[in-house]
């Protein structure tokens, strides 16, 4: 199937690794033009310079944090600069990440941790969509992908579960506003995934309960019906539709990428 991104201009939040560079992959690979916006310039580099050798696509980095209102709008005007237009789709994807340690009890949870998790995760995504969404007003057209997570719809742990449903919630609210300007927005639920951070953690966790790093991955893959780990190019290549022509019956809906939840029920 042709996704008619060809020539589209994206701009992807946290495209430095994981889920956010697994969709910049895809993208480029459909033919869209990208820039990755990160905090860390080296590892930024490093992305852009790998993905443009696996893809032969343009690409480019644009460093920013996007917990400060100046440095996004300095970065998505850099980005429409050097891509030569408005931007037409935003995948936010930029987050604090989750950890796979225990999440904090209540009386451990801090406002400082807190805030911070919320001002990356939801104001964060609010800053970016601010900046393009003007662009794409104009031109009567654009894609908004919010990456969230499962933790909305689950317990476990309070914190991501708060940021998570927010950010459900922020892409209703943008689907309903902006819809009629032919701007949709979607947001997906990924859970657990495979992404750079997991082969170090199963092989540490092998080490350190003498099991083969094969059973540790096959204990993670039982939380999802699929009893497959789910890869962060599989996320991404669900983001790509969505950020597609070909996805305009959908708008404001919330898309689980993770395998499927046993026993739950969404409707």
């Amino acid at each position: 199937m042709d996704l008619q991104l060809k020539g589209k201009r994206a701009l992807v939040t946290g495209g430095s690794k994981g889920i956010g560079k697994a969709v910049a992959r895809a993208l480029l690979l459909e033919g869209a033009d990208v820039a990755l916006l990160a905090r860390h310039e080296q590892t930024l580099l490093d992305a852009v310079s790998e993905l443009a050798m696996q893809t032969g696509g343009d690409v480019i980095a644009v460093v920013a944090d996007t917990t400060d209102d100046e440095q996004v709008r300095h970065a998505v005007a850099t980005a429409a600069k050097q891509l030569g237009g408005a931007i037409d789709i935003l995948v936010n994807a930029a987050a604090e990440p989750a950890g796979y340690a225990a999440p904090p009890k209540l009386e451990e949870i801090a406002g400082e941790a807190f805030h911070r998790e919320m001002d990356t995760k939801v104001m964060g995504y609010v800053r970016c969509a601010r900046e393009v969404v003007p662009g794409m007003r104009a031109a009567g057209w654009g894609r908004i992908v919010n990456v969230s997570g499962l933790a909305a719809r689950s317990s476990g742990s309070a914190i991501g579960s708060m940021r998570n449903i927010a950010v459900a919630a922020l892409t209703k609210n943008m689907a309903d506003e902006l819809g009629p300007a032919g701007i949709q927005v979607t947001v997906v639920h990924p859970g657990l995934t495979r992404t750079e951070r997991t082969g170090p953690l199963i092989a540490e966790k092998a080490r350190s309960t003498g099991r083969s790093a094969q059973d540790v991955e096959r204990e993670m893959a039982e939380g999802n019906s699929i009893r497959h780990l789910v890869d962060a190019a599989e996320v991404a290549d669900v983001v790509a539709f969505l950020c597609s022509p070909r996805s305009r019956a959908i708008n404001g809906d919330a898309i689980a990428v993770g395998g499927g939840a046993p026993r739950a029920i969404h409707y």
